[in-house]
């Protein structure tokens, strides 16, 4: 079950139709937020009044500021859809802050769909929702996917593979994100794989100075989806 923790969590999952099993609340959450246990009601969701001490016992956080729902897992099924603007392919991206990050900036940037290579951070983690601040609910996300068949379909139609590499001779600023594209992003410490990085048909790279290594994968993820909305939006 899908644990969703504290008010603007709560709020995003009902404003997008992810409809809890049943949300528990204490007296004074009650009290703050009429509006928001009005659109709980229309929904028809099971509540359960709960003392605070309670509250904490169910939920993660060390101070859990009222509420509480619990809800089913809803996978969303593969997309058949071909990428018109931009999609993104994570391979083993591991830690929870990193893709709740990445979720919240897809959005932000009109991402279309965010595929998830097996042996990734679990996209069900409360530590993923609340880094996604409420986006989880609203970005279509694929896990458990096979990324060198889903590069095979998406070129086959035409859409531009990218693949990150700080080996890359290309930055980011010399791609042509006009086009539909997968942008593919590896792991925190390894990055892509050889393997993907064969498959894409470009490498780009962020530039760093005083020999820094590496940039977090999810500074980098938001660097390279902006500059590819910039290309979009100057192009029109």
């Amino acid at each position: 079950m899908l644990l969703i923790e504290g008010n603007n969590l709560v709020e995003a999952a009902c404003q997008a139709d992810y409809k809890p099993d049943i949300i528990f609340y204490t007296e004074g959450w009650q009290q703050k937020h009429q509006p928001l246990c009005q659109i709980i009601a229309d929904l028809g969701v099971r509540v359960e009044l709960v003392s605070p001490e309670v509250l904490k016992a169910i939920a993660t956080t060390v101070n859990p500021d009222g509420v509480v729902a619990i809800a089913p897992y809803s996978d969303i099924p593969p997309q058949s859809a071909i990428i018109k603007g931009v999609g993104i392919g994570l391979e083993r991206l591991q830690d929870p802050g990193n893709l709740g990050t990445i979720i919240r900036t897809a959005a932000a940037t009109k991402v279309e769909t965010l595929w998830l290579s097996p042996e990734s951070v679990d996209f069900y983690s409360p530590k993923v929702l609340r880094a996604s601040a409420g986006e989880w609910f609203r970005l279509p996300v694929v896990t458990n996917q096979n990324l060198g068949q889903l590069v095979k379909e998406q070129r086959q139609q035409g859409v531009q593979i990218i693949a990150t590499t700080s080996k890359a001779t290309k930055t980011c600023w010399e791609i042509d994100f006009t086009r539909p594209s997968l942008i593919l992003l590896g792991n925190e410490g390894a990055g892509l794989s050889p393997e993907l990085i064969a498959l894409a048909d470009v490498q780009l790279k962020i530039p760093l100075a005083n020999q820094v290594e590496s940039l977090n994968v999810a500074v980098a993820t938001a660097l390279i989806l902006y500059e590819a909305q910039r290309q979009v939006a100057t192009s029109n």
